[in-house]
C-alpha cells in the first residue's frame, strides 16, 4: 500500500511516524509546500491544553490528550530527548479573572503534579494575582522535534518532497490513501469554511538563567525552551491572515512579560515571529471518506483544525487517525 500524507508540520510529521509505526510495509510520501516554515516552527511547544479544545466526544478527546502525553513522555525517557527536543518542565498559572482560568481540565489529573500556588509563590512574579496554579509538565521545541522527526522518516524509507497542491485528488491517481494534515491550508483544499486563522505574535529572547514558564491570565506567558531561549507572548487574533510583524503588538508583549518577570529587562531578543493557528469551529477534523480522480480510487483521512494545540495532541489525532486508515483499507478490502 502507497500512503501519502500532506502536511509537513508536526501533525503530518507525527502522523507519518504513526503510520510507519503501525503498518511497516507501506510506502510513505511525505508532501508539504514548504518543510521549513510552518506554524509549528513558531510555537513554544508546551504541553497544556485548552478547556475549549474538542474532538468529535469527550471520550475521545481524552484519548488524544492521553496519548499524546504518553507519546511525548516516552521520547522524553530515552537518550533521544534532546535531539527531539523533548523535555519536562514546571512552572505557573496566575489570574485574577477566576479561579478557573488557572485549572486546566484536560490534563489536571494526567500531569505528575498539578497544584495551588502557595502564598510565598505568589511573590515570585510581579503584580497582585489572587489565583495561582503551579505544574509540571512536558514541553517539545519544535526546531528539534521536526527535524528529528523527518530524520526518523527517511531512515525508515519514507520520501519528503516539497509539492503544492491545488487538490488532494491529485494524488488519488499514484496513492492508494491519502492523509490530510494540512492545517489552515485544508480551507481552500477542502473547502472547509469553519476553519479560521487564529493570528499569534511571539517574541523569542536568550535568557538562560529562567528555567520555569509562568502564565498570566493565559494571555500573558514566558515559556523557556532549549539553549537558553525564551518565548514571549502572545497574543490571539481570530479570523485575521496578517502575517507581517506588529511593532506594538511586540511592544505590549515585551511590557506585559517584563511587569510580570521583571529580570526579562535583561534579556537579549532573538527574533519576532507571527503564525496563523489553524482553529476549526467546534472540532478538530479527524474522518475518512473515498475519494475519486477519474477511474482512480483513494482513502482520504483527515487530519486537521488542532488551533493552538498542534503540537500538544498530534501524537493523539495521528493515532486515531492512523486506526481510522486501518479500518478504511481493511473495509476496502473485504469487498473486493
Amino acid at each position: 500500500m502507497k500512503v501519502a500524507i500532506v502536511g509537513g508540520g508536526v501533525v503530518g510529521l507525527t502522523t507519518a511516524l504513526q503510520l510507519q509505526r503501525e503498518l511497516r510495509n507501506v510506502q510513505v510520501g511525505v508532501f508539504a509546500s514548504d518543510f521549513d516554515r510552518t506554524v509549528s516552527h513558531v510555537a513554544a511547544g508546551i504541553f497544556r491544553v485548552s478547556s475549549s479544545y474538542s474532538g468529535p466526544t469527550e471520550k475521545i478527546t481524552r484519548e488524544w490528550i492521553q496519548d499524546s502525553y504518553e507519546y511525548y513522555d516516552n521520547i522524553r525517557k530515552t537518550h533521544e530527548a534532546s535531539f527531539a527536543g523533548v523535555t519536562s518542565i514546571s512552572g505557573y498559572m496566575f489570574a485574577n479573572s477566576s479561579s478557573e482560568t488557572v485549572k486546566s481540565y484536560w490534563i489536571e489529573n494526567l500531569v505528575p503534579v498539578y497544584r495551588r500556588a502557595t502564598n510565598e509563590e505568589f511573590q515570585l512574579v510581579g503584580g497582585n494575582w489572587k489565583y495561582g496554579s503551579f505544574f509540571t509538565t512536558l514541553l517539545t521545541d519544535c526546531k528539534l522535534y521536526l527535524p528529528w522527526a523527518r530524520r526518523k522518516l527517511q531512515e525508515n524509507g519514507a520520501k519528503l518532497e516539497i509539492k503544492k497542491l491545488t487538490s488532494l485528488t491529485e494524488l488519488a491517481t499514484d496513492w492508494n490513501m491519502i492523509i490530510n494534515c494540512t492545517g489552515f491550508g485544508a480551507r481552500s483544499l477542502c473547502n472547509d469554511r469553519r476553519l479560521v486563522p487564529i493570528r499569534g505574535q511571539v517574541i523569542k529572547v536568550q535568557a538562560p538563567w529562567l528555567k520555569t514558564f509562568f502564565y498570566g491570565e493565559l494571555d500573558t506567558y514566558i515559556i523557556p525552551g532549549f539553549n537558553g531561549m525564551v518565548t514571549l507572548g502572545g497574543s490571539r487574533s481570530f479570523d485575521s491572515e496578517n502575517m507581517k510583524l506588529c511593532p506594538h503588538e511586540s511592544a505590549a508583549i515585551r511590557e506585559r512579560c517584563e511587569n510580570f518577570v521583571p529580570a526579562l529587562k535583561r534579556a537579549t531578543v532573538l527574533r519576532e515571529e507571527v503564525g496563523l493557528r489553524p482553529h476549526r469551529e467546534n472540532n478538530v477534523r479527524v474522518e475518512a471518506e473515498h475519494i475519486t480522480n477519474g477511474s482512480s480510487k483513494a482513502i482520504l483521512v483527515h487530519n486537521y483544525g488542532h488551533g493552538g494545540y498542534g503540537v500538544c495532541t498530534a501524537p493523539g489525532t495521528a493515532k486515531y487517525a492512523v486506526t481510522l486508515a486501518k479500518e478504511m483499507h481493511g473495509s476496502s478490502v473485504a469487498k473486493l
